[in-house]
């Protein structure tokens, strides 16, 4: 077993042991859950040291192929194909870090623990797994095993009285979603006639043979409406905020912060490049529907009472950042939207993993009935404090760097959505952060918080963890974008050099102007 293989085929494994425990040991099974997620996120933090050094083929390291189907009557080639690269580095060892994360906060469970484990462990080994696939057969297989156990946790051991409804409704989004991004995918496969679902092998095969305009103007919209639902692109958002606030806390930590990313990840490996001239048709749409998530989405979290609709509503206008980074294509920019990509993954883990905690000790997350918390519990208050600052994108934070990356790209190509956006972060953002910090862990004390006790020794590692990571990356920022850059910049190079190849150049356009003017003089 190779190293990014063992990465999510481990937790994977362990869902298999948990299975064959008896419920009745429920230490075992979370042992096991705990020490197949810390090996996961070791095995990542070594790939990401060995990144530097390790030997790139065909633009990816790590790379393990093996053959599984090939019908050659079918024209069909299904193989076990993984590796990364600048783009999907950086999600897997923050997929890890958080799965960790979210084993640890998962004392909240008090029933049917051997199930919720298990899915746990299969969520977590999917999301890794779709993210570590280079074939788009594995590569959606993976995302659909990850999803559906978040269905389950939401609709057996989630909060509040709107639970089913929050149900109902994320299945309903999310299975429309995938099922649009699926008939794109394949619409792909068979447009390409490359006779395999290898993304190393159909880009060199559309490299070499464009798909036609027309295809692409039909699949994009395809791939760019499937994702963007999955991703909660404004005004496909609904279903976000509701989910989270009724999910278990390691479900929303893995959802929002590691699983959305896919559709994204999606757009950047698989969209742009393979068909740039239908993402240009969509681009600027794209940032136009961005400010959605930004502006309204965050409006939207300016009028919530509770803490967790607050945080859902402010994920979802993060989403914004990304797509507007995407929809600059410009190495500052899209560069800038990978890096966000991977701090609001740390992010959205750490303020799920806070506002889980505060429900455990308090009961309730209705930001009125709390007050002077920050006296009672200093350390979650503190953390609480970061995780708020970092939202409003503090420099210091990961996040700053990303968004100031986005802005910075997509100010050239688009300026007024970049104004807006960049009103919509720093006032708006700030605005219900700070709002929220204030009512929760400022003003008097109140008698029925008297007895609250502050996170044991133990329940502060997730949380200590996920703000080192975030300070880390906010404070060297090249550790990742040093990474990122070249591969953003091979993907830009196949989604430009398209469009410059149909643009006329500056002598052709010189010579055609002046043959026009000849002709206009000469006598008739």
């Amino acid at each position: 077993m190779s190293l990014l293989s063992a990465i999510f085929l481990l937790p994977l494994l362990a869902a298999l042991v948990v299975l064959c425990i008896p419920r009745n040991y429920k230490f075992v099974i979370r042992l096991v859950t705990l020490g197949a997620t810390f090996a996961s996120m070791l095995l990542a933090l070594a790939l990401f040291a060995k990144y530097n050094a390790a030997p790139v083929e065909n633009g990816f390291k790590f790379v393990e192929r093996h053959a599984w189907v090939s019908v050659s009557a079918l024209k069909l080639d299904i193989g076990w194909h993984l590796g990364v690269d600048g783009i999907n580095l950086g999600l897997i060892v923050m997929g890890a870090i958080v799965a960790f994360a979210a084993a640890c906060v998962s004392r909240e469970i008090k029933r049917l623990e051997k199930e919720y484990y298990t899915l746990l462990l299969v969520m977590t080994g999917g999301i890794l797994g779709a993210f570590a696939s280079l074939n788009l057969f594995f590569f959606y297989f993976f995302h659909e095993l990850a999803l559906v156990p978040t269905f389950i946790m939401i609709g057996v051991w989630g909060h509040g009285e709107n639970r089913n409804y929050a149900t109902f409704k994320i299945t309903i989004y999310l299975s429309l979603g995938a099922l649009i991004a699926l008939a794109g995918l394949v619409a792909l496969y068979l447009q390409s006639g490359a006779n395999t679902f290898d993304i190393v092998e159909l880009t060199q095969a559309v490299k070499a043979r464009p798909l036609p305009l027309a295809a692409q103007s039909l699949i994009f919209p395809l791939l760019l409406f499937g994702f963007g639902i999955l991703v909660s692109l404004w005004p496909f958002h609904t279903w976000a905020p509701l989910g989270y606030g009724a999910a278990p806390t390691a479900t929303a930590m893995l959802h929002a912060g590691v699983l959305k990313k896919f559709g994204l990840y999606g757009l950047l490996r698989v969209g742009i490049p393979l068909m740039p001239d239908g993402a240009a048709a969509w681009l600027e749409i794209l940032a136009f529907l961005c400010l959605g998530n930004i502006v309204y989405c965050g409006l939207v979290a300016m009028r919530q009472k509770d803490l967790n609709l607050l945080i859902g509503n402010s994920s979802v206008a993060h989403m914004g950042f990304i797509f507007l980074g995407i929809a600059s294509l410009n190495i500052v920019g899209v560069t800038g939207a990978v890096v966000v990509m991977v701090a609001h993954g740390f992010l959205a883990a750490l303020t799920f993993g806070l506002s889980g905690a505060l429900r455990e000790k308090t009961g309730t997350l209705e930001m009125e009935k709390l007050g002077g918390l920050l006296r009672q519990i200093p350390f979650l208050g503190a953390a609480v404090v970061m995780a708020m600052l970092a939202g409003c994108g503090l420099p210091g934070f990961a996040n700053f760097v990303g968004e100031a990356m986005v802005l910075f790209g997509s100010w050239r190509v688009f300026p007024l959505v970049t104004t807006l956006a960049t009103w919509g972060a720093l006032i708006i953002g700030a605005i219900y952060m700070l709002r929220a910090v204030r009512k929760i862990l400022h003003g008097p004390e109140k008698p029925e918080w008297a007895a609250l006790k502050d996170a044991s020794a133990w329940a502060k590692v997730p949380f200590v963890l996920l703000l080192a990571a975030l300070l880390l990356l906010g404070v060297w920022p090249r550790l990742l974008t040093d990474k990122i850059q070249p591969s953003v910049a091979a993907i830009l190079t196949m989604a430009n050099t398209r469009a410059a190849d149909k643009a006329p150049r500056a002598g052709e356009v010189k010579k055609a102007a002046g043959e026009a003017k000849q002709r206009a003089v000469q006598p008739r």
